[in-house]
């Protein structure tokens, strides 16, 4: 291995920016694979997937043929990750192109009703439905948005012209009207949101998935319509917490606590997952009926690894956690005779690379004043390119967890604790190098600190480990400090 010196904060930021222009110059930093008709864009976001969850990246005991299918027509990559082991702050990642930490909603992990108030996306900071909107794009949300809440922030405040789905994190699978609030007090009221429609409160009746599927058929059959390019981001609450399938009404009504903490089975998992599958399967049905299948990218991720019943084989970790079972993803491509059918890419890849990509296939300007940390991996999915080398850099305040990813080596501190794992021969994280690479792990260390010192500073509010071990059993040792208490004074004479 090429050995190479630790770097300083400048020296880290020249580097970064003359690596974007090799990357240019080999024309993954232009819209080289824009064609003269604008592709439709739909962005399938599935919520805590777990790496392993889906047929066609492992999972063996049961099938997803819709997402097979996308993977099967089009490119599937194996070394995806999210830009953060939690919800929120990968989808600023997303929909900023960014890293999520140069953004004040991005120190938010999650974003909840207890956050500061007046947290939220910027409206005046461009996003990808605002700049594709500029290109002329009609655009729409369909599901999770996480990105604050009214009156001060929505989807149609940053880009979108179309919503129906939650504002905030989380929702009841059946119960997501106006008393949905109301009835899950702990441990975070208002943690349970109800559904909208644009930026009024909506009531509708059903099975969430199947509710954003309909929404979703609906949007491609007016678009269809329309006769115009747009942009669908259909991001399902699936399959998060509360652990509910399509036939768990009774379920929905006995649990006191949205994160469900005494219910769930791996069962009533795959039956979630299986009911995403199947309202995917109706959008691309949908797609084929108007016509719109060969000019439509389709792209399938997820925001973070999986939660309590995922499959994350090969890997460690769940959610809210840096080892590659919290960051490591699914993530598909599909755009008929531009990505050639069944092909499969070691790049690694991360969440924030997605809108430099799409706004090079839409022929869509980028804003200058807010660059892009993320690559136009255009030339990969169309095969004119060959895998490269990333600089990734992650940080999550609960458990002071850091990590680095450069070529195959992964620089990892947790809850103290300092490692350095070659994540391809060795991705379960067992083998610590940090001894026997002594040079590459000071190495890593050091580009991380420079990377960090160009970020926001983390929020200096304490942030409690999401699984602890008196919740999760494997997690046992990991404790969260007891709140303070205010000192007691001795009562006078």
């Amino acid at each position: 291995m090429v050995q190479q010196r630790a770097i300083s904060r400048r020296r880290f930021v020249q580097t970064t920016a003359a690596s974007s222009l090799a990357l240019a110059g080999m024309g993954l930093g232009r819209p080289t694979w824009a064609q003269s008709t604008k592709p439709n864009i739909v962005f399938i976001l599935a919520d805590d997937l777990g790496y392993a969850d889906v047929s066609c990246y492992g999972q063996g005991d049961y099938t997803t043929p819709n997402i097979d299918r996308l993977a099967a027509e089009g490119l599937k990559f194996t070394q995806a990750y999210s830009n953060s082991p939690d919800c929120s702050a990968t989808r600023t990642a997303l929909i900023t192109g960014r890293y999520q930490a140069r953004l004040p909603i991005g120190l938010e992990e999650p974003l909840l009703p207890t956050s500061p108030k007046g947290t939220g996306l910027a409206p005046s900071h461009p996003t990808l439905p605002s700049l594709l909107k500029k290109a002329g794009y009609g655009t729409t949300l369909v599901g999770k948005w996480h990105l604050g809440e009214l009156p001060d922030f929505s989807p149609l405040k940053s880009g979108y012209d179309q919503f129906f789905g939650i504002l905030g994190c989380c929702a009841d699978y059946f119960n997501h009207g106006a008393e949905a609030s109301q009835a899950y007090v702990l441990p975070i009221p208002g943690l349970a949101y109800q559904l909208y429609e644009q930026e009024v409160p909506v009531e509708r009746h059903g099975y969430m998935t199947n509710l954003l599927g309909d929404r979703a058929v609906q949007t491609v059959e007016g678009y269809a319509k329309a006769k115009e390019p747009f942009l669908l981001s259909l991001h399902f609450t699936a399959p998060h917490w509360p652990w509910e399938g399509p036939l768990d009404e009774a379920e929905s009504k006995r649990i006191r606590s949205i994160f469900d903490h005494d219910g769930g089975s791996q069962k009533t998992y795959a039956a979630m997952v299986q009911s995403l599958d199947d309202n995917i399967g109706r959008v691309l049905q949908a797609l084929d009926a108007g016509g719109l299948a060969s000019n439509t990218i389709v792209i399938f991720t997820s925001d973070n690894g999986g939660e309590r019943f995922s499959n994350v084989w090969p890997f460690s970790g769940m959610k809210f956690e840096l080892l590659e079972g919290g960051i490591r993803i699914p993530a598909i491509v599909r755009w008929p005779g531009r990505i050639a059918p069944g092909a499969v890419s070691e790049q690694v890849m991360i969440t924030m690379d997605w809108m430099p990509t799409l706004l090079a296939a839409a022929a869509a300007s980028p804003d200058a004043a807010y660059p892009s940390d993320g690559e136009d991996l255009g030339q990969i999915l169309t095969g004119g390119a060959g895998v490269h080398p990333r600089r990734l850099c992650w940080r999550h305040k609960a458990g002071s967890q850091r990590a680095i990813r450069d070529g195959d080596r992964k620089y990892l501190r947790i809850a103290g604790n300092e490692f350095l794992f070659d994540v391809v021969r060795d991705p379960r994280e067992r083998a610590n190098l940090k001894d026997r690479e002594k040079d590459v792990f000071e190495r890593l260390k050091s580009d991380w600190e420079a990377w960090d010192a160009t970020m926001l500073p983390e929020r200096p509010r304490p942030a409690r480990y999401a699984h602890p071990g008196n919740l999760v059993a494997d997690h046992y040792g990991v404790v969260n400090p007891a709140p303070a208490t205010p000192p007691t004074v001795a009562p006078s004479r």
